[in-house]
């Protein structure tokens, strides 16, 4: 009789699930799911819900995947083709940033958003390590946040020295399934063990040459969480690829964009280099930040 779980952990060709009717067992998966999915790197990703036949070993093969309700995916590195997924049916996600050691960049949030928007997954901004910031590090950090805050995206600041923060955090985590993704370095895994001590995860130090951050989590991980939930801990991403998402289709997903592109001369505006586009004016204006445009460009052309 076929078992149901959820992929937990993912090592490459061997999956963690846990079982439905309680414990976990590793399995593998059949060849054909690769050859059916040619346009991803990985057929199966954590918080996938499985079917699984049990061997006489005491593993399992994977026989079915459900189909996803949403998924958080990138372009695939390394020169390969197609998407990677990196977590599938989640509740919500935390784009993790640092105020110093590594800085935050605008350019990935923005590109994590549009990928948050385009699955309807709800998203929250975290900026970490802000027992570093000095003073002129927190008056850029407020109109950063005015910006995102003006666009009903939820901006959190955070300390693992400051347990409120920290917190604050853990009670949004509480009995949902959530995934933590951002740059190596930013202290994903050190926020992870600040609200769950006894998970005790490695963690490293940001490189003092670099000042970027090394690679600590080296696979896609669902953490249970000792109060309700689950926390999907990813690898340190250092570039984050749009894909499966249309140049057209990326105004869509930035709603400032979206809500002023009606009234562009031409109904195919790209808000590049028509005239008469209601975006460009509403930039020259300054009711659409200038560093939000800059990363509507980035990506047009990335994707074009």
């Amino acid at each position: 009789m076929a078992k149901q779980g959820r992929v937990i952990k993912s090592t490459g060709s061997w999956y963690q699930v846990a079982l439905e009717s309680g414990g976990h067992i590793n399995a593998r998966i059949p060849g054909k799911f690769r050859l059916n999915k040619k346009e991803q790197t990985n057929p199966l990703a954590v918080g996938d819900l499985v079917e699984i036949e049990e061997v006489e070993d005491g593993t399992g093969i994977i026989t079915s995947i459900k189909d996803r309700f949403n998924k958080i995916t990138r372009k695939a590195t390394h020169g390969r083709r197609g998407e990677h997924i990196i977590a599938a049916n989640i509740d919500q996600a935390f784009v993790i940033q640092s105020i110093r050691n590594p800085i935050y960049k605008t350019g990935f949030i923005d590109r994590f958003l549009v990928t948050c928007e385009a699955y309807e997954i709800p998203p929250f901004i975290v900026i970490n390590k802000m027992d570093l910031a000095k003073s002129n590090d927190l008056e850029k950090l407020k109109k950063v946040q005015e910006i995102y805050e003006s666009l009903e995206y939820p901006f959190l600041t955070c300390s693992i020295k400051d347990k409120k923060s920290i917190d604050v955090i853990a009670d949004l985590l509480k009995d949902k399934i959530s995934l933590f993704i951002g740059p190596s370095g930013v202290g994903k895994t050190s926020i992870l063990n600040a609200i769950d001590p006894e998970m005790d995860r490695a963690v490293d130090l940001v490189s003092e040459y670099s000042k970027k951050g090394k690679h600590t989590t080296t696979f896609a991980e669902l953490v249970p969480l000792h109060f309700g939930g689950y926390l999907v801990d990813t690898p340190g991403i250092r570039e984050f690829g749009l894909v499966n998402i249309e140049p057209r289709e990326v105004a869509l997903l930035f709603p400032e964009i979206e809500e002023k592109q009606h009234d562009c001369k031409f109904y195919n505006c790209t808000h590049i280099h028509e005239p008469g586009c209601a975006v460009k004016e509403a930039v020259k204006n300054g009711e659409i930040a200038e560093s939000r445009y800059k990363s509507y460009k980035n990506m047009i052309f990335s994707l074009e």
